[in-house]
């Protein structure tokens, strides 16, 4: 078949003509038919203007679909020769597959992070009758606002880690944090480890630094120090990153023992720790006690990181480095040809948030507590054969599927309103295909129906074939 007319195409999508919007429909529906096999690679759709005729639709419909298929990779077009149907590059649907912004209609399932609390309107305004004090002066504070570098450090000297301002550098997000870091301190082909599965940012730092990425798995369960100290010693790893507070995207959460071998470890091996604790204030149920990892630092070799993105609000782009004054010095030196340094105003916010934090834990217990309890029920009621531990904080559920492809899955699901982040994406290329991380950040209504449409996405999609458990599990 080397093209379709355009009664073909019109018998062939299932397309209700009440359904809004309906290019998107179109657009999906021709695309799945695409991915079925159904519509062969490489055959002509017909023009524009005579399926808008069929479909009894108008033809800036039809060009709307058309120019959607053709972003996303389904479609190649060339002048003088029509449309032809295609399969977009793996690279592009591996970090995009099939998925839209916010607020074109899909239930935004691929993104771990909760929406603002209460306390943020009023620390907003209070913040903002703290500015005249500040707009005195040229508004670049390299290392961070003072207000604000005082109160973490009071924050990391109230969790039992001695800490003074100077110490701490203020960053645009605790992404901006982890490049800062790299860039300090690693070089083109060092070996950087990497818990697998980890956050995906992290691993395209890594990667943007020419660092050489050195894995070593994790699961639910935790760390296992052995496999840690080995990778360390064998790698001779210039720096290693580890996220033990309730970890993305499995939510273990490290014990004080294992924090305390692990810094033992980095000790000996001489490998800088890069300690993320984004996570670390969403408990959600009671764990056993711990300290920061830095408090078991004798010889300065703990960096810390954190951010207000999930006990506060992604919007703020507000995070820190706690280190040694001097490091924390250079670090802002380094940073300045990237970043000057991070919008006042915000600094302001959280910086009011801090006096809140108690107010703010509280609600973040009481509601992302609901919503995982929720998405729980939910899965194991429309999908019992999915394996998953209920974490006790974070904001994420990292699930093994019985069978088939995760990144289909995603596909699938795209399909029937819900994006997804399938488990390729939090580990090394080719690894976790068996895997999807669910984050229940937010509300319980919106993660039901989410499931819902996931249960209809598995059901009705056809998902591809995966390799044997044993070659999936992020332990190996």
């Amino acid at each position: 078949m080397r093209h379709l007319s355009a009664n073909q195409v019109a018998r062939l999508v299932d397309v209700s003509p009440g359904v809004r919007p309906y290019y998107r429909a179109l657009a999906d529906a021709v695309r799945t038919l695409v991915l079925d096999g159904q519509i062969p690679v490489r055959v002509r759709m017909p023009a524009e203007r005579h399926l808008a005729e069929t479909l009894q639709v108008s033809r800036t419909t039809v060009t709307s679909a058309y120019d959607l298929l053709r972003e996303r990779g389904y479609l190649e077009s060339r002048q003088g020769s029509g449309s032809w149907t295609a399969l977009p590059d793996p690279a592009v649907t591996s970090d995009n597959p099939w998925l839209t912004v916010d607020g074109e209609g899909l239930i935004q399932m691929h993104a771990a992070a909760p929406a603002a609390p209460s306390a943020l309107l009023e620390a907003m305004a209070e913040a903002v009758d703290d500015v005249p004090r500040y707009a005195m002066g040229n508004g670049y504070h390299t290392l961070g606002l003072p207000v604000l570098r005082e109160r973490i450090a009071a924050y990391h000297t109230a969790r039992g880690l001695a800490t003074r301002p100077e110490q701490i550098l203020v960053t645009t997000g605790s992404q901006h944090a982890i490049q800062i870091v790299l860039g300090v301190l690693t070089g083109p082909g060092d070996a950087v480890l990497v818990e697998s599965p980890t956050y995906p940012h992290a691993l395209d730092a890594v990667r943007l630094r020419g660092a050489r990425i050195v894995p070593v798995g994790i699961s639910h369960e935790g760390w296992q120090v052995e496999l840690v100290t080995s990778a360390m010693r064998q790698s001779a790893a210039r720096l290693a990153y580890l996220m033990p507070d309730f970890q993305n995207p499995t939510g273990a959460f490290m014990d004080d023992a294992t924090r305390a071998a692990v810094t033992a470890a980095a000790r000996r091996a001489d490998t800088v720790l890069l300690v993320d604790e984004t996570w670390s204030e969403l408990e959600l149920e009671e764990v056993p006690g711990t300290v920061p990892m830095a408090a078991h630092d004798t010889d300065s070799r703990v960096i810390s990181i954190g951010s207000a993105s999930k006990l506060w609000w992604g919007g703020l782009r507000i995070g820190w480095i706690r280190t040694t004054a001097a490091l924390a010095r250079r670090m802002a030196l380094h940073r300045a040809a990237m970043d000057i340094a991070s919008p006042v105003l915000e600094q302001l916010v959280v910086a009011r948030l801090f006096d809140r934090l108690e107010e703010t834990r509280a609600e973040r217990r009481r509601t992302l507590r609901a919503s995982r309890d929720a998405l729980v029920a939910a899965l194991r009621e429309r999908l019992p054969a999915w394996e998953f531990a209920v974490p006790r904080g974070g904001g994420t559920l990292w699930v093994r599927l019985d069978t088939g492809s995760a990144v289909s899955l995603a596909e699938a699901a795209a399909c029937h309103g819900v994006r997804l982040a399938p488990g390729p994406w939090f580990g090394l290329e080719g690894t976790l295909e068996g895997y999807l991380r669910l984050p229940y950040t937010q509300s319980p209504q919106v993660l039901r129906e989410a499931v819902a449409r996931i249960a209809t996405a598995r059901r009705r999609g056809r998902i591809g074939s995966v390799p044997q458990p044993d070659s999936l599990s992020p332990t190996v």
